[in-house]
């Protein structure tokens, strides 16, 4: 079983019809073991929250988006133990605190962040910890 570390931008492609949602929907197979920083579930709440305001979900879909990521197939990893490598890592690549947590667990399980924020994949694929980073589109069936 091949692991990876998945970001909220390539978890809200589960539940929403955008531009990589098929290949971000094949990490769903049982041939992958998929880990996130627990403020990962925040972030996708205010995603929810925001699409609901503008209209583009229903609450009872962000309902139900939210009740499949809480029992799905994520194995959720606290913050405080990522915090002080995700600090060093955003210092090193100019990248937010946010983002680099995902690459710091990444890091920790020394498996690769699946991203669909291209400005994240393009600031990282280059450097340092390019070895951590992966476009969605990018991952194949194990």
């Amino acid at each position: 079983m091949t692991a990876y570390v998945v970001d909220a931008s390539v978890a809200a492609k589960w539940f929403l019809n955008e531009t990589h949602a098929v290949a971000a929907r094949r990490l769903l197979s049982d041939s992958f073991s998929l880990h996130a920083p627990d403020f990962f579930l925040l972030e996708l709440d205010n995603l929810f929250c925001k699409r609901i305001r503008r209209g583009e979900i229903a609450v009872r879909d962000g309902d139900e988006a939210r009740a499949i990521l809480r029992s799905g197939p994520i194995q959720f990893h606290p913050v405080a133990s990522l915090q002080d490598t995700a600090y060093a890592i955003a210092n090193q690549s100019g990248r937010s605190i946010y983002d680099c947590l995902y690459v710091a667990l990444a890091v920790l399980l020394n498996e690769i962040v699946v991203t669909a924020d291209r400005r994240l994949y393009q600031a990282l694929s280059g450097g340092p910890f390019g070895k951590y980073v992966a476009w969605v589109g990018d991952i194949r069936d194990a």
